[in-house]
């Protein structure tokens, strides 16, 4: 039944941070699910004309979700909408917790965590009955690393909004994705050489014996727009991280 093939067909699906990587992964799961996906993101929408024209259902529109006004307008733009998924982490300053200065901290929550807030904020007035929201955080909430204490901390406050959310929008409901070690862009800064050890150590002892791919965030942001029994939730697709040691 076409139905069951395309669970959101007929929905409009919004991803932040859907112009790449897990975003990306994402924005294909739902358009083969029958969605209009509407990919937002900081890259120019000049170099996603490629990608466009090869997925006729998803727009690719640019926004910087740091800019709350900004945001603001996009969504008044767009209107109604049926989900929202937003798996942006721009970029931010690293360094140990002694070296960063306040700015640096305060742009590290800017990025993730309000930029989140915002597009939650301006998203939810325009959901449609059976909305949902998921934000999108990492294994830092439960295993810190050295020089990333203000993205854990973001993580940590998103996941915790995850929950407040899920009280105070319901019937809107909102999840989060936590996501492990992903073969994205996210890994582009890393030297060539050392990224394949890493990826080598990860296939090596994690449960699930492979690097995870962008489609497992797909498959999951799926799941958490289609089933309406789940919210306030936090899902963790991360092939078995949390549970063993790569240090």
């Amino acid at each position: 039944m076409i139905g069951d093939a395309q669970p959101l067909l007929n929905q409009r699906v919004v991803i932040v941070g859907g112009t790449s990587g897990m975003g990306m992964g994402a924005a294909l799961a739902a358009s083969r699910a029958g969605a209009e996906v509407i990919a937002l993101g900081r890259r120019p929408s000049a170099k996603l004309s490629a990608e466009q024209s090869a997925h006729g259902s998803i727009t690719f529109q640019s926004l910087d979700m740091t800019d709350d006004a900004a945001v603001e307008q996009v969504f008044e733009t767009l209107g109604a909408l049926d989900h929202l998924l937003i798996t942006a982490t721009p970029p931010s300053p690293g360094g140990t917790f002694l070296s960063q200065t306040l700015a640096d901290a305060q742009t590290v929550l800017v990025g993730k965590f309000l930029g989140s807030w915002s597009c939650a904020r301006h998203a939810a007035p325009r959901m449609r009955k059976g909305g949902s929201i998921t934000f999108t955080t990492g294994g830092l909430v439960t295993r810190p690393r050295m020089g990333a204490s203000m993205m854990m901390v973001a993580f940590a406050a998103l996941e915790a909004l995850t929950r407040a959310l899920a009280l105070e929008l319901g019937p809107i409901r909102v999840n989060t994705i936590r996501p492990g070690v992903i073969d994205s862009e996210m890994w582009a800064g890393m030297p060539q050489t050392k990224r394949e050890a890493f990826f080598a150590l990860v296939r090596e002892r994690f449960p699930a014996g492979r690097v995870g791919k962008v489609d497992d965030i797909g498959k999951a942001a799926l799941f958490l727009m289609t089933n309406d029994f789940v919210t306030g939730a936090v899902l963790e697709v991360s092939g078995g991280e949390t549970l063993v040691s790569i240090e």
